[in-house]
């Protein structure tokens, strides 16, 4: 939770979940994934990066090694994160993931509209 935002009003969405607001809260939400022991083999990809006066919004692919019965299985998870600047350094005040496909994953780059709508 070091990485985290000291602040009452930030918010976590796990990939298919609620959110999660508050220090408090996101806390036990992790605790309560990772309360099956061991860690979770997180390898994050496609980082795309926007830095602006006092804030980063980070949106990236994370790979999730996830263990089964017929062995390991990959899973993809679409997140964005949102950092703050504090007297403490950078720190995250929003974690939204949601899951994703193998197709939306090598979907990289392409045709970008030139205009916003």
């Amino acid at each position: 939770m070091a990485v985290w935002a000291d602040d009452d009003e930030i918010v976590c969405v796990h990939p298919g979940g609620a959110r999660v607001i508050g220090a408090a809260a996101i806390r036990a939400s992790f605790e309560a994934i990772f309360a099956a022991g061991g860690g979770i083999p997180v390898q994050t990809e496609q980082v795309h990066r926007l830095l602006q006066l006092g804030c980063a919004l980070h949106h990236l692919v994370e790979r999730v090694e996830v263990p089964g019965p017929q062995g390991a299985q990959l899973a993809w998870v679409l997140a964005t994160n949102l950092y703050v600047k504090t007297v403490q350094g950078w720190r995250l005040a929003s974690h939204h993931a949601s899951p994703g496909t193998p197709a939306e994953i090598s979907a990289e780059g392409g045709d970008t509209p030139s205009t916003l709508h």
